[in-house]
């Protein structure tokens, strides 16, 4: 059975990252957990990971809050590397990069495998289904108060070099992000845009990076 990797991309413990796990895993506020989350809104024991066979099997300890798995309100839920687990205020993305990139492939490939029609009706029903479901990570009001704000300056008083940092960083988002918009496609009667598979990981993915910089940012040497 293959190590497990949790990463946090939203909340108080955002970028930290849970590597080279073993089954059981338990998630949740006290001490003992093998991940142990700073959130006052996740259960003392909120949650268990744990291998079934070759499946992987949440299950939600009659937490207070509930759990949900990209955004339905779950009980027992057999996790897919690229699955967004919610407890609490947190958010955490399962699997390492190169986990959801081998999950990403495989579904390529069975894809091609089957028949196109059918394979398509499938995709197009799961893909709208995941990406029309409604991510509430409790904290609407604060979203809806970010949008509300004016974008923030950039630092002033950079070295030369600490500016060509901060610009490979901006690039290299910039460059992700706009590959993403051109890749959407659009329904103008609607008033939507459709997002598939692959696109949506790789959002999360700028998610989780972000993430994972804000951390260092807030937590220099």
């Amino acid at each position: 059975m293959s190590d497990l990797t949790l990463r946090v991309i939203d909340g108080c413990d955002r970028g930290l990252s849970f590597d080279e796990l073993q089954t059981p895993i338990t998630i949740g506020r006290e001490d003992g957990n093998t991940v142990q989350l700073n959130d006052d809104r996740v259960s003392r024991f909120h949650v268990k990971i744990q291998h079934d066979s070759d499946k992987v099997v949440l299950t939600d300890l009659d937490s207070t809050n509930g759990s949900k798995v990209n955004g339905q309100e779950i009980q027992l839920r057999i996790l897919r590397h690229g699955d967004i687990i919610t407890v609490g205020r947190s958010v955490l993305l399962f699997g390492s990069r190169e986990q959801i990139e081998a999950q990403l492939q495989q579904e390529r490939t069975d894809r091609v495998d089957a028949s196109r029609t059918h394979a398509r009706r499938d995709d197009d029903q799961h893909i709208s289904g995941l990406i029309n479901q409604e991510f509430d990570w409790d904290d609407v009001s604060a979203d809806a108060a970010i949008h509300s704000q004016p974008m923030p300056d950039l630092p002033s008083g950079l070295s030369l070099g600490q500016a060509a940092e901060l610009s490979e960083v901006l690039d290299y988002l910039h460059l992700r992000m706009r590959g993403l918009i051109h890749s959407v496609s659009s329904n103008e009667k609607a008033g939507t845009v459709t997002l598939d598979l692959d696109q949506w990981q790789h959002l999360v993915d700028i998610q989780s990076r972000l993430s994972e910089y804000l951390r260092k940012v807030s937590e220099p040497q």
